[in-house]
């Protein structure tokens, strides 16, 4: 089946300039597209192979070494001048999120090592992407030290394999391209940095689009060849266009003006460190290529900024990127006094529309349990935001750095930062036998396996024995991610003296906690009469603090229902993903005032939820001279730790070590 053609995709502008100069210039690093499912993020990508120009390879290299320009190192070379070479078309070549380390860089046979002393290695993912592009589906997915890996050979332009002493380098120069869904989590801010270029993407809102879109795409289902046939000649004509660039872009001035406007305005974004203006120098002059220049313009680095700068000015993982469009065109305008009146700048054409801003409404006091806030139809004065009847929004304060709460024991889990597990990366505590293979060959221990086979009678060869049954594997420690469940108690008596808006200050600051440790995430809420699942386990943080923002109060408190409410998700997450161990984090006063026999049904629902074995938190926010302890109480009948709500800062956890020491 012929893929869908780059030039019948219908609009997406800013997604097909970005790859387009990309592949002009594969020096700007690549492309990370953010948007929803269902935008054609993956079409495109796919269908950008077909327009780049084909390769000159040598014959029988795995590498795909450039005859002209051969790689020394390469692990099947030399390659003495003249050898053999054919042409070959350009690859896309696609790495699985579930791809392990050895297919994705690589490997070597440990056996024909020890035994034959040869070298023989196996190329992975970034050999076949050399030359090409590589493109990663769902790159948010991928384990940390993975991503690491792919971000620093697309950087370096080499991939290094040390195994047992054992090292193999080739070349690997490829275009990156990644793909992913904000709703299912963020990239880490130091990856997100290593992408060249950022494009959001979103589904047209235009009903005669939309149709147009459905039109093509049933026309392209029903007759692959015939709908590819129609988009040939614009297909070649696109391809011609960025041959010619590519050829161009070598002659394409970069003034000192320029470098000081490009500086000027990574300056005014106040973007961390130099790649930032490295990028968009690049990108600029790349799009002065693709228009057909031979000096880069204000209007190339307008175009560079708005896709190179959006993703590296965030400074809180919860914010969205972007970047003002007024003040790209301040930044870009001459620098003269302020009174000799408005400076005179180059005509462009306006930024992206970027409407909105960080605002939202802060913390007041909010009612007791069972009493009812605004009931004589005042507003409030900005600090709160009212619901409906008896509720009440408080936005959270400022986060800040939360005290580490764990897992006890050793997991399986997923790659993460919070709680011991054995995992394919750490430090080596044993080895696995034969037939485990996680974590790496273990040499050493190979070795003494197969010691004795080295006196056996009829035994010719300088090379060691080693037999299958003999290999050793590497048992490693790390650390992992776990789910970290929030049962928040959202009930009228949590609204007063301000303690919702610290409640929600501390539970952001978990969030933040949770998104630097690469957890899952969950949040149940109870109130009124009913527990509700307010944000289902996902890795998305930056939604779970969204959910929080708007999280309502009023009301009496079930803290049965919110316990057991708990209690099925993590029976149902344990089904889903059985590996990610759990934390449970429970968030109340330990009142219990809706419903029947209210206390003894939360006692009830706190001993099922103890039998489950799975690890608590209470996070306590009684304050106040007078103390029910009921808090504490609850944290006894489920087993967990009890944390008073002004405790769960780090420094807090310093300062009572310090004054214990004292």
């Amino acid at each position: 089946m012929r893929p869908y053609p780059f030039t019948a995709v219908v609009g997406m502008a800013d997604l097909r300039l970005a790859l387009v100069l990309s592949t002009i210039s594969p020096a700007i690093g690549g492309v990370l597209v953010r948007g929803e499912k269902g935008t054609a993020k993956s079409t495109m990508v796919r269908a950008l192979a077909g327009l780049l120009p084909g390769v000159d390879v040598v014959d029988g290299c795995r590498f795909s070494c450039d005859p002209a320009r051969p790689d020394p190192a390469c692990p099947d070379g030399p390659h003495p001048e003249g050898s053999p070479a054919h042409r070959r078309p350009a690859r896309l070549v696609e790495l699985p999120v579930g791809a392990a380390e050895d297919r994705v860089v690589g490997s070597l046979d440990l056996e024909r090592a020890l035994g034959d002393g040869v070298t023989d290695y196996q190329p992975g993912l970034l050999a076949g992407a050399h030359r090409g592009l590589l493109y990663v589906d769902e790159v948010n997915l991928l384990h940390d030290h993975l991503v690491d890996t792919l971000l620093d050979a697309a950087a370096m332009g080499r991939v290094t394999v040390e195994r047992e002493g054992v090292s193999v380098s080739h070349a690997a120069r490829f275009v990156l391209i990644g793909t992913m869904n904000p709703e299912e989590g963020e990239l880490r801010p130091q990856l997100l940095d290593r992408f060249g270029l950022t494009v959001e993407v979103a589904s047209s809102r235009d009903a005669a689009q939309r149709a147009e879109v459905v039109r093509r795409r049933l026309a392209y289902e029903a007759d692959p060849d015939g709908f590819a046939e129609r988009y040939a000649a614009d297909e070649a004509a696109l391809a011609a266009e960025i041959d010619a660039a590519q050829r161009l872009l070598p002659s394409v001035t970069l003034t000192d003006e320029a470098l000081v406007r490009i500086a000027e305005v990574c300056a005014a974004f106040e973007v961390d460190g130099m790649r930032a203006d490295i990028v968009t120098a690049r990108t600029a002059a790349a799009h002065a290529a693709w228009c057909g220049r031979d000096t880069v313009t204000v209007d190339d680095i307008r175009v560079a900024a708005q896709l190179a700068l959006p993703h590296r000015r965030r400074r809180n993982p919860f914010d969205a990127p972007g970047i003002d469009p007024e003040q790209l065109e301040e930044a870009l305008r001459d620098s003269e006094p302020p009174e000799q009146g408005p400076p005179d700048g180059p005509d462009g054409p306006d930024g992206p529309d970027d409407p909105g801003g960080p605002g939202g409404p802060g913390g007041e006091p909010l009612p007791e349990d069972g009493q009812h806030g605004d009931a004589g139809g005042q507003h409030g004065d900005g600090n709160g935001q009212h619901g409906g009847a008896g509720e009440r929004t408080v936005s959270p304060g400022a986060p800040y750095r939360a005290r580490l709460f764990t897992v006890g024991g050793t997991g399986s889990g997923a790659h993460g930062r919070r709680s011991r597990a054995v995992t394919d990366t750490g430090r080596t505590v044993g080895v696995r036998p034969a037939g485990a293979r996680e974590g790496g060959p273990h040499l050493i221990a190979t070795v003494r396996a197969a010691a004795p086979h080295q006196r056996a009678r009829g035994r010719s060869g300088a090379g060691l024995v080693v037999r299958p049954h003999d290999l050793r594997y590497a048992l490693r420690e790390g650390k992992e991610g776990n789910l970290v469940l929030f049962c928040v108690d959202a009930s009228g008596s949590m609204g007063a003296r301000s303690r919702m808006r610290e409640v929600k200050s501390a539970v952001l600051s978990l969030l933040l906690d949770a998104y630097q440790r690469r957890d899952k995430v969950g949040l149940v809420t109870f109130r009124a009469a009913t527990a509700e699942v307010a944000l289902p386990p996902t890795i998305s943080v930056d939604a779970a603090a969204s959910r929080l923002e708007t999280l309502p109060t009023g009301g009496r408190t079930p803290l049965a229902e919110g316990l057991l409410r708990a209690t099925d998700v993590l029976r149902v997450e344990a089904l889903r993903d059985p590996k990610r161990r759990p934390l449970l984090v429970v968030v109340t006063d330990g009142r219990a005032t809706s419903g029947p026999d209210a206390v003894a049904r939360s006692q009830a629902a706190a001993d099922l939820l103890a039998r489950t074995g799975v690890t608590s938190v209470v996070m306590d926010c009684e304050t106040g001279r007078m103390r029910l302890g009921l808090a504490r109480q609850l944290a006894a009948r489920l087993g967990a730790e009890h944390v008073a709500l002004g405790d769960v800062a780090a420094d807090s956890l310093a300062r009572e070590v310090k004054r214990r020491a004292a």
